[in-house]
């Protein structure tokens, strides 16, 4: 089946579904204790928003892992489709 076929099908969106969510929590919680993993355990999260949040960083620090987890989740799914 081509990739087009697949994606027509239902259950290719629940297996993406399946895949996507928990990754992008690893991926998410991966990136926030890599970038801030010192205010995390202190407790700072004013600090935790100023790093990885305010001033605009929301969009690099989301749009960099919706995309990762889109790309993944759509290339593990194809490739365990039948």
């Amino acid at each position: 089946m081509s990739f087009i076929e697949k994606i027509k099908n239902p259950v290719f969106w629940s297996n993406f579904v399946r895949v996507v969510v928990p990754f992008f929590i690893i991926v998410t919680l991966f990136s926030l204790f890599m970038n801030s993993w010192r205010e995390i355990f202190a407790g700072d999260f004013t600090a935790v928003a100023e790093t990885n949040f305010n001033d605009g960083k929301w969009k690099n620090f989301w749009g960099i892992k919706i995309f990762i987890t889109v790309f993944y989740g759509l290339y593990i799914t194809n490739k365990n489709m039948k």
